[in-house]
């Protein structure tokens, strides 16, 4: 029989040694103790329930309301407390107090120590940065998130503005992040107003990065909303490199493609890479050559020509103008019918400006919308019309409506097919190390940006307090940084070691890029038994590993033992 003074205790283990270990070299139990201090009344510290926070948004976001849940079902030192007691206080209220107090910390002097600590421990190269931005998602109104100053400090303004989530119906924020180009780890974030111009952010951030690495001496990489005179100027000016994408709004660009339509550019090939999706389809070669148009302010312009892009553009434009033609002919139908509702030639002009600017074919298609009168005759009066019938003209308000290609226009697009210029300040670099750096790992901080609202749900945002949800994306950051440092530990010991793989996918299929997602789930059945009696230990029985479990914390250099008494 059972004896019934025996208690067996199971908890999950998971991959949260792992994760711990980074916290342990963040130090970031440290950090959050020294500048984010507890009321001594608190029955969990503040510092241990932002670690919790943290340990959750990386293994397992949940909302603020179900932490206590989840954080029961852990062996509780592992999640960052000292017994299973301290796990039933952590209600919403008490998880609120402690993003409040992080709030009312000095978060960018903890940024700083945070990722200057990164830095050093880790080993990562700062010498390129990759700066992006995106729009975080909120649902509500946020009447009082209106930028006011809470316990002394401003907060941000939650408003409508240009929606990269392509929801215009819903207010944001702006998220900004900076990453190394060595594996992709962020080294700074900014949350700004949900109105702010991407543009604007730059100059702040560069001068940020300045302080974090030390030195202006680094290639910091953005988008064509870093391409302003005053962003770039200050870069140079002040000793820093940048490479960008010179927009189309620039007259630079505008002289390229006038001069490209009587002119040959001195082509040169730099580069054939593979096909992205088929593995024997043709490479994409590339070729590029300098700006015959000097810049303005003296900066240099590169420009390429793409294969492959080359393709894409001439068949966009081709199912643009298609789609529009059809959508034209449906219109054309309702228009011209016995039974049309356009009262005006505005209304039916508006119709096809909709139409061809949702196919994206404004520029290649003209039309013209007319007014004429249909002349009609009836009998004044019923019956059999006969020789005496007198009748009555009368004159209905008809459109017509027809539209043809413009083949001058399509002719001066396709000579432009498959460029794009990039401008930097790097008189060093060749234009093919230049493309790398834009293209190779501008990439990978896209990747970070799906990481954050898709993997570990951080949009939409559902707090209601715009301090706290500023707290919550500080927290955000270090989860990023713990998962980034992850996979670019396996990642780069997979190149030492010349694994090509690892079968981290159901069924054991292969994986070549693990993400800190897949490599953590491998641990997900891991759990710890504790068997009691009386209250008195008798026997714990740690979890057994498997060889992909051995191999992964090989490669990230925690031993096996090391793990199980973490």
């Amino acid at each position: 029989m059972d004896d019934p003074n025996f208690e067996l205790e199971t908890g999950r283990v998971g991959g949260l040694p792992l994760v711990n270990r980074y916290l342990e070299r963040l130090q970031l139990a440290d950090l959050f103790e020294e500048h984010v201090p507890s009321d001594p009344r608190s029955k969990v510290p503040h510092a241990r329930v932002l670690g919790l926070l943290v340990r959750n948004l990386v293994m397992s976001r949940v909302p603020l309301y179900g932490l206590q849940e989840w954080a029961e079902g852990w062996v509780p030192e592992l999640v960052g407390l000292e017994s299973a007691d301290e796990a039933r206080h952590l209600n919403d209220d008490r998880v609120g107090r402690s993003l409040d107090a992080l709030f009312d910390a000095d978060r960018v002097a903890m940024l700083t120590i945070l990722v200057v600590g990164a830095v050093g421990e880790f080993k990562v190269d700062v010498s390129q940065l990759h700066n992006d931005s995106t729009s975080l998602t909120l649902h509500g109104e946020y009447d009082s998130a209106t930028g006011q100053l809470v316990r002394g400090q401003p907060t941000l303004q939650v408003t409508h503005g240009h929606n990269k989530d392509h929801r215009p119906d819903l207010k944001q924020l702006l998220w900004i992040l900076t990453t190394s180009a060595d594996g992709a780890v962020p080294l700074l974030f900014k949350i700004a107003d949900g109105s702010t111009e991407d543009s604007t952010t730059h100059c702040e951030t560069w001068r940020l990065l300045c302080k974090i690495v030390g030195s202006t001496d680094f290639l910091y990489v953005a988008d064509s909303k870093l391409c302003t005179r005053a962003n770039l100027r200050l870069i140079h000016e002040e000793g820093g490199r940048f490479i960008t994408v010179l927009p189309r709004t620039r007259k630079e660009d505008e002289q390229f493609r006038d001069w490209l339509q009587s002119n040959q550019p001195p082509w040169e090939e730099i580069a054939r890479k593979p096909h992205l999706r088929l593995k024997d389809g043709p490479p994409d070669v590339i070729h590029a050559c300098p700006s015959p148009i000097p810049d303005s302010d003296g900066y240099r312009v590169l420009w390429y020509r793409s294969s492959h892009k080359l393709e894409r553009d001439a068949r966009t434009r081709r199912n643009a103008v298609e789609a529009a033609w059809k959508d034209l002919h449906e219109l054309k139908a309702r228009v011209e019918g016995p039974r049309s509702r356009f009262k005006s030639v505005a209304t039916v002009s508006q119709a096809v400006e909709k139409a061809l600017d949702k196919r994206g074919a404004k520029r290649w298609v003209t039309y013209e919308a007319e007014e004429y009168d249909e002349e009609r005759y009836r009998q004044e009066k019923r019956g059999r019309p006969g020789k005496n019938t007198r009748w009555r003209r009368t004159k209905k308000k008809r459109f017509r409506l027809t539209w043809a290609i413009n083949q001058e226009r399509i002719d001066y697009d396709a000579r432009c097919d498959g460029i794009f210029p990039l401008i930097t300040n790097s008189e060093a670099s060749t234009p093919l190390e230049v493309l790398e750096a834009y293209r190779s790992k501008q990439p990978y901080l896209e990747k970070r940006h799906h990481l954050l609202k898709n993997v570990q749900s951080a949009t939409p945002v559902y707090l209601k307090s715009a301090s706290r949800i500023e707290a919550l994306f500080f927290l955000y950051f270090v989860a990023l940084l713990v998962v980034a440092l992850i996979e670019r530990d396996v990642r780069g010991e997979m190149e030492k070691r010349g694994l090509e793989h690892l079968p981290l996918y159901p069924e054991k299929r292969k994986c070549a890029a693990p993400s800190a997602e897949r490599i953590l789930g491998v641990f997900d059945p891991l759990q710890r038994h504790v068997l009691s009696k009386a209250g008195v230990v008798v026997q714990r029985f740690e979890p057994e590993l498997t060889k992909l479990q051995r191999q992964l914390l090989s490669m990230v250099g925690v031993s096996p033992q090391a793990f199980c008494g973490l």
